[in-house]
């Protein structure tokens, strides 16, 4: 299928398309299990302008006969024999603890599989999702919920390994408690798939509830899913036939030009976070959602495809876009496939003649040559997509381009800063290797530092965060997406990077000021309100959005009179996307800027019965409860987290972490040293807990082990200063000022300006 998603656990929570979707469902009476409550999605009675699917088929003969079989047309079909690809044959699946018998009664096709209840129960399969090279199969739980099998169908043919049932999660077996259960929140039709896979969906998610009672336009993503609500051009196609111009439609492809038209495609192909509102075709893509940023685990360090995040996040980086290319330059929209197989796509431009008036300062030259490429014609070297948009594999058998066609980079890839497209064919060599014949064939490059470089070195030493991510917010040549990545990791410092930031604010770009607001929401309300008023007033509804979170806690006297409805109107998008834990999260977050602790506490509460393993609303809610001086509950959530068998070890040594420092707060200092250990271990790269736990043992009077720790903190972060000025201090404590000595140069090297080092200096004149 095109598109779909495997949600990975992580600090993150990484919202995933799975890719499934659903319509009414007829009960039967052969033991099958029924929706109890809520209400399976069915057709809006309210067609809100959008014509019968049909409509268009009379006129547009052309384009119907082209997406028939597109990915967008098996976005979601009925369980027909038609369209069932799967082996229903009365077949038995049995791997990895997993067991699954598929079968039919009549027209009709069921599976046998262990349900909610941990039983094996029959269930009629009413959907299919997807058809190359995978396809999903969808059930009905209660409470309006439809649910993706996680066992699928390889489409592909047997010689490729294909026609067969295999695991989404190979090698895995997840409870019915656990979320990536079939059962479970993240296979979900409603809230992770049917915005894209569907038309004119209405989610109606309540949140008091946990129900849905969704709607769509169109079963499948048909021409209205791009061209918007038809009715009104259907309308005027009857008084105007034979005529051509796309009167009434709500979408004008032309008018919207280039990016305009990649902000179309770019709601549904891209990881991003959903405003409420659902999808509004022809309107900017910051009114209908916020892209995520170039995260750590979504993206590597130097921009390139790491977890699932589809295509926009990495266009977005590339010259391409930059110079007004569109997809449907590349592809055909209304069968999905590229225009032209092989080189030939992108020697369209990249030609002996290029097309100079898209393309300024693009060489004349023959890039379909072994002068160019270095490999024999026709061979998988030969290719450019090959080199330029490697790809990566996610479903298990769906590889999939990184679409921010850059120059290979193997001097990148030997620092640690992203994948090789060059080593990935040649697995038996190095990017140091590569990075040598890339300069025997053209020379010495000279190129500009790249942005990935900056982050990688913000990623291996911190304290270098305020400078280097500053310096890639204020270059106005790096891509939108990479500024507002250094204003989303800005933002995490506080009112330290609020310098930064202010002028980030003003940014031309909707998705640099989106992500600026996050940096103020800690400084005091006297100093938030004069930069962030103006974007209350914002024409991209992402950034008004952030702006009302931030000021959420300010008195309503010093607002305008519109800000109550504002916030009320916010708070409601809230509730109706909190069926997922990233989104009760951000409900909770605003209700605790409001002061309504308990309140936040219940949602937090939810957001962990959806997600267990859901660090975000864990650590808030340990947080929210020691301010309050819970800290018997604070303890429990935190022992909870830590047992949790599949809690990614990052995330355990966070938790970790909380734990020590609570146990020290409640005077209980020696099971506290045993969970700062366990943190030190899980995070190496976190010089503050060897710190902290060099100070604990010292206070302990257990100094040897205290001087292990903290060199075994310097020897990832050999110049820390914290840990240098402690090592100096126990040295100096004990006498053994041979042994501080050392560690007072290197504190001079690390932090010259460092008050401490000031302080001491009288003592080692003279270097004793």
């Amino acid at each position: 299928m095109g598109s779909g998603a495997q949600v990975v656990r992580g600090v993150q929570w990484l919202r995933a398309v799975i890719g499934l979707a659903v319509l009414a469902w007829a009960l039967c009476s052969n033991g099958v299990v029924r929706a109890d409550t809520g209400r399976l999605p069915v057709q809006a009675k309210d067609r809100e302008g959008y014509a019968e699917a049909a409509s268009c088929l009379g006129c547009h003969t052309e384009q119907a006969k082209q997406w028939q079989h597109s990915d967008h047309a098996w976005a979601l079909r009925d369980a027909s024999a038609a369209n069932v690809l799967g082996n229903f044959d009365d077949v038995s699946y049995d791997q990895d603890g997993v067991q699954a018998r598929f079968y039919r009664k009549g027209d009709a096709f069921f599976v046998n599989i262990e349900g909610e209840d941990g039983k094996p129960t029959d269930f009629k399969v009413l959907y299919t999702f997807g058809f190359e090279p995978l396809q999903q199969y969808l059930v009905a739980l209660s409470r309006g919920r439809l649910q993706a099998l996680t066992l699928a169908w390889d489409s592909r043919p047997g010689a490729q390994g294909g026609q067969r049932w295999f695991s989404l999660y190979p090698g895995q077996r997840f409870a019915p408690n656990d979320p990536l259960h079939w059962t479970g929140r993240y296979q979900n039709w409603n809230g992770m798939c049917a915005d894209c896979h569907s038309t004119g969906l209405a989610k109606h998610y309540n949140d008091a509830k946990d129900s849905f009672a969704s709607t769509w336009q169109e079963q499948t993503v048909g021409c209205q899913g791009c061209h918007g609500p038809g009715q009104a051009h259907v309308d005027w196609a009857k008084q105007h036939p034979g005529t051509s111009p796309a009167q009434g439609l709500a979408v004008d492809f032309k008018a919207l030009g280039s990016q305009g038209l990649v902000e179309q495609c770019a709601y549904c192909h891209s990881r991003r976070q959903g405003l409420g509102s659902g999808q509004l075709p022809g309107h900017p893509q910051l009114d209908q959602s916020l892209p995520t940023t170039l995260r750590s685990g979504l993206y590597h360090a130097d921009g390139q495809i790491d977890g699932e995040v589809y295509e926009y996040g990495s266009f977005s980086q590339s010259r391409m876009f930059a110079a007004g290319v569109g997809c449907t330059d590349c592809h055909n929209p209304h069968t999905t496939k590229v225009r032209i197989e092989g080189n030939g796509l992108c020697l369209q431009c990249h030609n002996s003649q290029p097309n100079t008036a898209r393309f300024a300062g693009l060489q004349a030259k023959d890039y379909d040559s072994s002068a160019h490429h270095h490999h024999t014609a026709g061979s998988p070297g030969a290719q450019c997509v090959n080199c330029h948009m490697p790809s990566k594999t996610y479903m298990v058998v769906d590889p999939r381009r990184d679409h921010s066609l850059r120059i290979p980079r193997p001097d990148l890839a030997a620092q640690g800063i992203g994948p090789d497209a060059c080593t990935t064919c040649h697995q038996d060599r190095k990017p140091e290797w590569a990075a040598t014949a890339i300069t025997q064939w053209f020379g010495t490059p000279k190129r500009p530092a790249h942005y990935g470089e900056s982050f990688h070195a913000v990623q291996q030493d911190p304290g270098t965060t305020l400078s280097r991510l500053g310096y890639l917010l204020a270059d106005k040549r790096n891509p939108a997406i990479v500024r507002a990545t250094a204003a989303d990791q800005l933002a995490d410092l506080g009112p330290a990077a609020a310098s930064n930031l202010r002028w980030a604010l003003k940014d031309n770009d909707a998705l640099v000021r989106a992500y600026a607001v996050a940096g103020f929401t800690s400084l005091p309300p006297e100093q938030r309100l004069e930069p962030l008023l103006p974007l209350l007033e914002d024409p991209t509804r992402a950034v008004r959005d952030e702006t009302v979170r931030a000021l959420a806690d300010v008195h309503v006297d010093r607002l305008p009179q519109t800000f109550p409805a504002m916030l009320a109107e916010y708070e409601q998008r809230l509730r109706g996307n909190a069926d997922l834990p990233g989104g009760r999260l951000n409900l909770a977050v605003l209700m605790q800027r409001q002061g309504r602790d308990d309140e936040a506490m219940a949602q937090y509460r939810q957001a962990l019965a959806m997600d267990p393993f859901f660090v975000p609303a864990r650590v808030n809610l340990v947080t929210l409860a020691s301010s309050q001086q819970r800290l018997d509950d604070a303890e429990t959530l935190l022992r909870e987290g830590v047992a949790l068998d599949k809690m990614p070890a990052a995330d355990r040594g966070n938790l970790a972490y909380m734990l020590a420092l609570l146990l020290v707060e409640r005077s209980r200092q020696e099971e506290a040293v045993g969970w700062m250990e366990q943190a030190a271990v899980a995070l190496p790269g976190n010089s503050r807990i060897r710190y902290n736990q060099g100070l604990l043992l010292s206070r302990m009077n257990r100094r040897d082990e205290a001087l292990q720790a903290l060199r075994s903190g310097l020897q990832q972060s050999p110049d820390d200063a914290d840990l240098l000025y402690s090592l100096i201090y126990l040295h100096a404590l004990a006498g053994e000022r041979a042994d501080a000595y050392p560690y007072v140069q290197r504190l001079r090297q690390a932090a010259p300006d460092d008050p401490r080092l000031q302080a001491i200096e009288p003592y080692w004149r003279n270097g004793q």
